[in-house]
């Protein structure tokens, strides 16, 4: 069980007193220590509701024991790393991040969205020095812990539980100068008996996004669920889950972008009944009132709301869900999927196990790429899937 330390007193992570003691020091802004290492490990306070909850630092989980659910191994291993200290700078005196995005905030008259090139898109860059939209949403899936899982919280994730971490991640990060926080939307759950009040929450959350008189128009960033999308009279009609009646309408130039770039995301999506297409999207509003998508990036996530990209991948992290000990999903944020990753880590152990999966169109160049990022981690042991040679291998 955790010890904390709260303004020089210990804790249980579950003790009955620790409550009172989380919301004391959220007033007072103070940051408790994790003593799962000497002299600790700053953490930050979450609330949701009247509950109080302590989470890591932003890139602060190699800082943990590996004992500790606050340990998560270094970033080197995955498309993370590629991005720390050029899109990706972390504050060591806020332990804020101040992320650095290849995508506008703000838009100018009627000028559209940019057209990608041939062999990237507006949502993904392939720049370390820039964040994409994909990255953008896989570094907060990331930090909100959404790629952790254990076979205990069977059936206990949903979208009310994705939607507050991904907010409580979001107010720890700085992008164009201000909190991330204050320009994301994540619906809310949606509830009949709550319609009005869930709608003026939404009008004020959105009011950013009004046309002003004169001057840019300012762009929020949508994370939401896809529940499809259907033509429209003129263009696309983007229709995400919990918004009933609010459509963000995408023309047709930028909907064939999205159908070319992210043909596999939708036909994972399509085969798996289960999945959740999980869109993340810049948008203002028009002077009618309606939501404008400016620039769009998908991704597939399981049943338990764990991202992945290959069929490969989905039979890896099922075998993972049913384990009991923790694993973590490895993200490809802005590489090319001809670069190798860490595709999923067992590491609620001493001795973490980092999981590759080598898709059967590898070439000699992804495979020096693995085997050199497995020789640079020695103190971890590698399981490795080659896809091309057959079925799963028996987890370790």
């Amino acid at each position: 069980m955790r010890r904390l330390l709260i303004h020089g007193e210990t804790y249980a992570d579950e003790g009955p007193k620790l409550q009172a003691a989380l919301a004391a020091a959220y007033v007072r802004k103070e940051r408790p220590l994790c003593l799962c290492r000497d002299p600790g490990c700053a953490m930050y306070i979450a609330r949701i509701g009247d509950l109080f909850v302590t989470k890591r630092m932003p890139l602060s989980g190699g800082a943990h024991d590996p004992s500790c659910d606050s340990y998560e191994s270094t970033f080197d291993q995955s498309g993370l790393g590629a991005l720390m200290g050029n899109a990706i700078q972390l504050d060591e005196q806020t332990g804020k991040a101040a992320l650095k995005l290849d995508f506008s905030l703000t838009k100018t008259g009627n000028r559209a969205a940019p057209v990608p090139s041939r062999d990237s898109s507006a949502s993904v860059s392939g720049d370390p020095r820039r964040l994409s939209l994909r990255g953008l949403l896989h570094y907060l899936w990331h930090e909100a812990e959404l790629t952790v899982w254990t076979s205990r919280w069977a059936g206990k994730r949903h979208w009310w539980n994705v939607r507050w971490h991904l907010l409580a991640a979001a107010n720890q990060m700085i992008a164009k100068g201000a909190a991330l926080g204050d320009i994301l939307f994540v619906p809310e759950p949606f509830r009949a008996e709550s319609k009005e009040a869930i709608e003026q929450r939404r009008n004020a959350a959105l009011a950013a996004a009004v046309v002003p008189k004169n001057g840019p128009r300012r762009l929020l960033v949508l994370i939401g669920e896809v529940k499809e999308v259907a033509p429209a009279r003129v263009g696309q009609r983007l229709v995400i889950k919990h918004m009933p009646g609010f459509p963000f309408m995408i023309d047709d130039a930028l909907y064939r972008r999205l159908q070319k770039r992210f043909e596999s995301e939708l036909s994972l999506w399509g085969a798996d009944p289960s999945s959740h297409l999980i869109a993340v999207s810049t948008f203002g509003l028009n002077a009618a009132g309606l939501a404008i998508v400016e620039e769009i990036a998908v991704i597939v996530v399981s049943e338990n709301w764990i991202p992945y990209e290959t069929v490969s991948e989905k039979k890896l992290i099922d075998a993972l869900a049913r384990l009991r000990e923790k694993s973590v999903k490895g993200l490809r944020y802005d590489l090319q999927a001809d670069q190798p990753i860490a595709n999923a880590l067992l590491q609620y152990r001493k001795d973490p196990v980092a999981l590759f999966v080598v898709p059967a169109s590898s070439d000699e160049k992804f495979e020096e790429s693995l085997q050199d990022m497995i020789a640079s981690r020695p103190e971890m042991h590698a399981w490795t899937w080659r896809v091309a040679d057959g079925d799963m291998p028996d987890l370790p």
